[in-house]
């Protein structure tokens, strides 16, 4: 939201995170913060935030930038929960209150938010605008006061429908990780994509999954008997079973997609292991000095996120957590800079940028190590396969390759040819977010991002799994 449209950005906060004598209350708090009581922390209890609404309601008019969080909680599933109304009664009332003034107008500008790994580290997350949706006292009649409940509901339900159009809204996990296994296959590893092409790809995967769900239209046909199955809804309800059935040969395997789809002779298997072994070893010996760095901001985060955990249950308490974790990170950070800096006086002018600059190349460089052992890993274990099995799952991929390609092209109008179009896009389409073939810097420079796979995580194996249900 640029300076010329708003004064501040008053950002909210659930309540519990107020008062308390702590940096992280006290730096909300500071920051204009507003608190917003919620029912679940009160015992279900009624809550009186009419103050609050006033408050927000007033920055409004003021011309500031109010953020909201309309799920109402920091959670981490697969589908987006049902959007509380509060925005939308916001909206309802700033209208109402400003309803003879010809000039105003207010926009709500939602916010998409797709986490490829959000509980491992050092995986990506795409954060997608939404365009504005803008209401004025004279075109938004039905939004002023005495306002029907269906009309609050009905602008609440559409701001749902933008967020969801531009994420991966999925009925399950078993949905997310067959369709990235269809988006793999489909775009093959390399593929010059950037993270908001490889999300679009992959929502576009889990919509076509969705719509032929066998499971919640057996549930609507119990109610509706006009509705019934397709021979496209069965096809694609077999082959999304297909797919996870193949992720499972990979997982049990410990192989890649990439590795089935172009297979290596046991001479290349062996060269590469041996490259991979001596750059692991190689980023890994220049990593331990800023390892060493590193070691006290690790040690001091890990103590107090374990010492905060003990107090409460955690499953409503991820975003503290992660406060924690930047906070205390962020301090003890501090503390290693100035301690290497007075350790260092007389050469404290070469200190003072040599110490950030090698934490954060360490960091760069320990991703690029856990990479290569990773891949030596891979490479290991495709010698453990035998050659029938290899054989066996290589016939199943061009089966499922074939499939997808007529789904993918036939029915979903995408490119017959993707990493082509990507590449070709790449040069012409303005604001992308740009990846990591796209970026012409050299291997040590800072800016440069080293992740082929969309899916990796600081791990030493292939994330490709999420959390059990519910």
């Amino acid at each position: 939201m640029p300076s010329r449209t708003r004064n501040m950005l008053r950002l909210t906060a659930k309540s519990t995170q107020f008062g308390h004598r702590t940096f992280t209350s006290w730096l909300i708090e500071s920051a204009g913060t507003v608190p917003i009581k919620r029912r679940k922390d009160y015992n279900n209890n009624e809550v009186d935030n009419s103050q609050t609404m006033d408050r927000l309601m007033d920055a409004l008019e003021l011309g500031d930038a109010v953020c909201l969080f309309p799920e109402g909680g920091s959670r981490y599933h697969p589908t987006i929960a049902p959007l509380k109304t509060g925005v939308a009664r916001i909206v309802s009332d700033v209208l109402s209150r400003n309803r003879d003034d010809p000039n105003f107008s207010i926009s709500i500008l939602t916010c998409s938010v797709t986490y490829m790994h959000r509980q491992h580290f050092r995986s990506d997350v795409l954060v997608t605008f939404n365009p504005p949706m803008t209401f004025t006292p004279k075109d938004n009649p039905e939004l002023l006061a005495p306002v029907q409940y269906d009309d609050i509901r009905a602008l609440t339900a559409r701001m749902h429908q933008q967020i969801s159009s531009r994420t991966i809204d999925s009925p399950s996990w078993e949905f997310v990780r067959s369709a990235k296994m269809a988006t793999r296959i489909y775009a093959p590893l390399g593929t010059r994509m950037s993270l908001g092409d490889y999300v679009r790809i992959t929502r576009t995967f889990v919509e076509a999954f969705k719509a032929s769900d066998d499971t919640q239209k057996s549930k609507r046909a119990a109610e509706d008997q006009s509705i019934d199955f397709t021979r496209e809804d069965i096809e694609l309800n077999q082959l999304r079973r297909d797919l996870k059935h193949y992720q499972d040969r990979l997982v049990y395997w410990g192989i890649k997609d990439d590795r089935i789809a172009r297979p290596l002779s046991l001479r290349t298997i062996t060269m590469r292991m041996v490259i991979r072994l001596t750059w692991f070893i190689c980023l890994f010996t220049i990593s331990l000095p800023g390892l060493v760095l590193w070691t006290p901001v690790f040690i001091t985060t890990f103590i107090a996120v374990r010492n905060f955990k003990r107090t409460g249950p955690i499953w409503d308490t991820f975003d503290e957590i992660a406060q924690y974790k930047l906070v205390y990170g962020l301090f003890s950070g501090l503390s290693v800079w100035a301690a290497c800096i007075l350790f260092t006086l007389p050469s404290a002018a070469i200190t003072t940028f040599l110490v950030p600059a090698m934490m954060w190349m360490t960091l760069r460089w320990t991703e690029d190590a856990v990479s290569a052992f990773r891949a030596f890993v891979a490479l290991a274990r495709l010698l453990c396969v035998g050659k029938q099995t290899l054989d066996e799952i290589r016939v199943t991929r061009r089966d499922l390759h074939s499939r997808l390609m007529k789904l993918a092209v036939g029915t979903l109008g995408l490119p017959d040819d993707p990493e082509k179009f990507f590449v070709e896009r790449g040069g012409k389409q303005k604001g992308r977010v740009r990846s990591t073939w796209d970026s012409g810097a050299k291997y040590f420079s800072v800016r440069r991002r080293r992740k082929r796979d969309w899916n990796e995580t600081l791990r030493l194996y292939d994330q490709v799994d999420y959390p059990e249900e519910d």
